[in-house]
């Protein structure tokens, strides 16, 4: 290996930072591109872990390609001088950069309820879980082998994920959600309740409107309200929080997130930032759509393939696949509400709703004008794709399409 050539150094070596590896040699880049991750294995796609916890994939299936990076696992950066650019590794090594990109994720976002964490305060006690490694989601399927009922606190995009994936292997779950709905960033609330029965079916309880306030000696998760749930495992879901603790302490812009600009720029020069760890015009997005996004752009700017790329901000589109669980959502979902309160004065807003109570599906669309602005599709995602292109490429929809049509077979011939 030639290592006079540049160097792009990659502190993280999860789903962008791979993205940004592999789309930066099939742009034809020449740089040496080497990825430092704090994991001991290569990367692979985190949004199928609860696929692996029910054994629908196993973890050498949900692995990602790099091009012909170099990959240094377990190799964890720990230190940044942006003068020298130099990066210091964990064991005491050094290694010099011509360019830096921060991929350093994000962190499970721990709540606070009292007796989660050991005697020592070192760690989460036995029988309590975050899911966001591979490593995680082995402790967690070893503890269920054991377990007859699991609690899960969160009922967003993941922690659904894992209610669904615990319940498919066996286990009694509740899930103890603090919001008014479940997933209430992506989805209204008739999406959310479609979503809950379910959830009931497969012998998933939901406590809405509910805080976790302690886990008590015996194991049982104790509500504000004083109920308390009886279990053997239970799981945090409650978020992430960008991983920015590094480009803090290298001086670096820090919001919420490693501050960047619309070419993916950091406060310094040489150094760039990807994924969950960054906030972009102000939004920190933490899905894998807008993280693969600025990666496609960086290495387009980078391997010279157009070096005038920008990301401008994404349309991320939230989605989950577990039969009947099945959703996908995008835009302007809240619409609805606005509509309803008289917030549209150019009366160019519409919403299409259908619902199926014995499929238990719902779609719903947001129009506005001859425009797709948003969607809902829940048990049924058979037009998704349709739907998906119309958003993204923002084009008129035709006026031969009726609005019903939308909802049930958009683009069939």
């Amino acid at each position: 290996m030639n290592r006079n050539r540049r160097h792009i150094a990659v502190v993280g070596a999860g789903m962008a930072a791979a993205r940004f590896a592999e789309r930066y040699r099939a742009l034809g880049g020449t740089a040496r591109v080497t990825l430092y991750g704090a994991e001991s294995r290569a990367p692979y796609n985190r949004v199928l872990l609860a696929d692996v916890l029910t054994g629908r994939y196993d973890a050498e299936a949900i692995a990602l390609p790099v091009g012909d990076a170099e990959l240094r696992p377990g190799s964890e950066v720990v230190g940044l001088d942006l003068g020298a650019r130099t990066l210091t590794l964990a064991d005491g090594g050094s290694e010099a950069w011509d360019e830096l990109v921060l991929a350093t994720g994000a962190n499970p976002v721990l709540p606070p309820i009292r007796g989660l964490r050991t005697a020592d305060g070192g760690g989460l006690r036995e029988g309590v879980h975050a899911l966001r490694t591979l490593a995680d989601c082995a402790r967690l399927a070893e503890d269920a082998t054991q377990a007859k009922r699991a609690v899960v606190v969160g009922g967003g995009v993941l922690g659904v994920s894992v209610a669904r994936a615990l319940a498919a292997i066996g286990l009694g779950v509740e899930i103890v959600h603090q919001g008014p709905h479940l997933i209430e960033r992506q989805l209204d609330a008739q999406a959310s309740e479609a979503l809950r029965g379910g959830l009931r079916s497969l012998g998933v309880e939901v406590y809405l409107g509910n805080r976790a306030r302690a886990l008590t000696s015996a194991g049982a998760v104790e509500l504000a309200n004083g109920y308390r749930l009886d279990t053997d495992l239970t799981v945090l879901a409650c978020g992430v929080r960008p991983r920015t603790a590094l480009a803090h302490a290298a001086g670096l812009s820090v919001d919420v997130g490693i501050v960047v600009d619309d070419t993916l720029a950091a406060s310094a020069p040489g150094v760039y930032a990807l994924g969950d760890c960054t906030q972009h015009r102000g939004t920190v997005h933490g899905l894998s759509g807008p993280a693969w996004e600025q990666a496609d752009v960086l290495a387009a700017r980078l391997s010279g393939a157009e070096p005038d790329a920008r990301y401008t901000g994404s349309r991320p589109l939230a989605r989950l696949s577990a039969g009947p669980l099945e959703y996908a959502a995008f835009g302007e979902v809240d619409e609805a509400d606005e509509l309803a309160h008289g917030d549209d004065p150019d009366g160019e807003l519409h919403v299409l709703r259908l619902t199926d109570a014995t499929r238990g599906s719902y779609k719903k669309l947001v129009m506005r004008g001859d425009r797709l602005v948003g969607a809902i599709l829940l048990g049924d995602l058979a037009t998704v794709g349709d739907l998906t292109r119309a958003y993204e490429r923002d084009d008129p929809l035709p006026d031969s399409s009726p609005p019903l049509h939308l909802l049930t077979s958009y683009g069939a011939s």
